[in-house]
């Protein structure tokens, strides 16, 4: 008799455990990010960011000082009307595929990408670029940009040679390369005008980014 109690005890004790498991709801999934994780994620300003205040002083700045001489020269160049541009853009997917590319040459060539120079240039006269591309804007001004690398003697452009392997834009377009020289005969200096010394540069992968768009800002901006 005292068995058959232990017995049904032991059964109501099961059921009863097995109810009460039923009636809990399921557990919350706990996130997988702890706050520490999540806050390391966020992304700090870099340090060139600048306020609003400075940003306008330096558009007014250049309003100033330059904005009159580019228009007055080119009024002496041409009958036609000419507004001189105050900013290139990129789409934001461009650029997001440009560093994307640029690392991948890089990486492929065993280099380091050092920084992006942005270089001040200035379209020509003409319809088109020597690709074929159409120029909207003739004789405006635009920029294209650079990826560095750096070397024993300094950083410097690079671009990737039909070997693969990372060269040194100054050899191939600049004071070192052969037969750059300025009209006096002397070597030009910082000089981006092409004269390659090889028609192996046709096999050659330039790493530089031009093509944006350029022109007036829109109404409202500054």
């Amino acid at each position: 008799m005292k068995n058959l109690k232990k017995v049904a005890t032991a059964l109501l004790g099961g059921f009863l455990f097995v109810l009460g498991s039923c009636q809990q709801g399921p557990k919350k999934e706990e996130p997988t990010e702890s706050k520490a994780e999540m806050e390391q994620e966020r992304v700090e300003p870099p340090k060139g960011i600048i306020s609003l205040e400075e940003s306008k002083s330096l558009y007014d700045n250049y309003s100033k000082n330059r904005l009159d001489i580019i228009q007055q020269y080119e009024a002496e160049r041409s009958t036609e009307k000419f507004e001189a541009a105050r900013f290139t853009s990129f789409t934001y997917a461009d650029i997001k595929q440009y560093i994307a590319y640029i690392e991948q040459e890089a990486k492929g060539a065993q280099v380091d990408i050092s920084s992006l120079r942005f270089y001040f240039a200035n379209y020509p006269d003409k319809a088109n670029f020597p690709d074929g591309k159409k120029i909207v804007h003739p004789r405006q001004n635009s920029i294209f940009i650079v990826p560095t690398m750096e070397t024993a003697d300094g950083e410097y452009g690079f671009y990737i040679g039909e070997d693969g392997k990372a060269k040194l834009i100054k050899n191939a377009v600049g004071e070192t390369a052969v037969g750059s020289t300025a009209k006096n005969g002397n070597k030009s200096h910082a000089s981006f005008a092409p004269s390659f010394a090889t028609s192996t540069m046709a096999e050659s992968k330039s790493l530089n980014m031009n093509h944006g768009s350029s022109g007036p800002p829109p109404d409202g901006d500054y």
